[in-house]
This record gives structure tokens, sequence and C-alpha cells, in this order.
């Protein structure tokens, strides 16, 4: 599939407010957004696992270990990879953070900010 160079992937909850100010940002650096909600979309093991590798992170470097599921249900486990893979297919708001792509290049934005770390953009 063709993308426009410019383009920039968000993954993200749209019900958290570091996920509504990366949106944000990213629209004020490229006319070229697509936005794609954890909740509205299902994460194929495959696309995670590409996020995983362009982001170069483990599954379990995903999670929220704040969020109360994760404090009730998984805490304490011992999972392996596929394991904690699995957790974040099947509990996407347990991602703890927005994801950007562009091109080739991933960020983990915990802070809003984090979305400058990838090459040319710049604040507006």
């Amino acid at each position: 599939m063709k993308t426009h160079p410019n383009e920039i992937l968000v993954y993200y909850d749209r019900e958290t407010s570091v996920g509504k100010k990366v949106l944000a940002l990213a629209r004020s650096v490229s006319n070229h957004v697509k936005e794609i909600e954890y909740k509205k979309n299902n994460i194929t093991p495959s696309l995670m696992k590409g996020l995983l590798k362009q982001l170069d992170l483990r599954p379990k470097d995903l999670l929220n270990r704040a969020h109360p599921f994760y404090q009730k249900h998984i805490q304490g486990g011992d999972f392996d990879s596929e394991g904690w893979l699995n957790i974040l297919i099947h509990n996407p708001e347990l991602i703890r953070s927005p994801i950007v792509i562009r091109g080739k290049e991933a960020v983990l934005c915990d802070n809003p900010t984090d979305i400058y770390k990838l090459s040319n953009l710049t604040a507006t």
C-alpha cells in the first residue's frame, strides 16, 4: 500500500489525555495522520509483533502495570513472550501509551512530546 511520506500512524486510546494530546500534536506536524484506536480496531498478533519490532521492545514493556485489570489479574504472573503478546492483544487497554509510526520509525509516547523523537518532526 502506498502511503504519503509524511503520513503518521497513531495507535492510541482515545479515552486517555495522553492519547488525545499525541493525536493533536501529530495533526499539528502533518496533514496526513491516520488514527487507529486500540479498542475499536482488532490488533492482530502479526501487527503487534511488527509494532514491537519497530519499537525494539518486548510485549511486557508495553504494559501499564498501574491499570486495575493488570493489578488484579496479571500482576505476579509468569508468562512467556507469546503469553504477554496475547495479554496485549486481548486487553489493548493495558497498552501504556500511544504508539506513533512514521515511515520505518516508531516511538512509544509516554509523554505527548515524545512524538518529536521521530526524525524531521518539529513543533509548530
